[in-house]
Formats: structure tokens, sequence, C-alpha cells
């Protein structure tokens, strides 16, 4: 009888440290989110910087093709 009683001691306290750690939910505070946005915004400038150096390549090379199709077709 001393077990049952002691295995269902041990199984309560568990329960409550299971209880008690998944109630700590500690959130991001506005710091972590601010720096979240800052890298967001970083790699999105960096992406469209590189980016715009390629486009006018990009859409001659579109155009040329475009039109070289077209011609070849008549």
């Amino acid at each position: 009888m001393k077990y049952i009683v002691a295995l269902q001691n041990k199984a309560a306290l568990l329960k409550a440290k299971a209880i008690s750690t998944l109630s700590k939910k500690e959130g991001q505070n506005t710091v972590e989110y601010v720096l979240m946005l800052v890298v967001v915004v970083g790699v999105a400038l960096l992406a469209g910087g590189l980016i715009k150096q390629f486009m006018p390549e990009l859409f001659d090379n579109v155009k040329s093709k475009i039109l070289g199709n077209l011609n070849s077709s008549n």
C-alpha cells in the first residue's frame, strides 16, 4: 500500500511540474520583433538591389527572344 501511495504522490508531483512548465510561457518582447523585422527588411532590400542590377538585361533578353520568335515565324 505504501508503494501505491508513493507512486501516486510521485505522479501528482510530475503532473504539477509539467503543468507549471507548460504554463510558464515567456513570449517574445518588442525588441525581438523589431530585430526580426530589421532582418527581413534588410534581406528584401538586398535582394531587390541585386535583382535591379539584372532587370534591364533580363527584360532585353526576353524581348529579343519574343521578337526573334515572331520574326522567325513570318
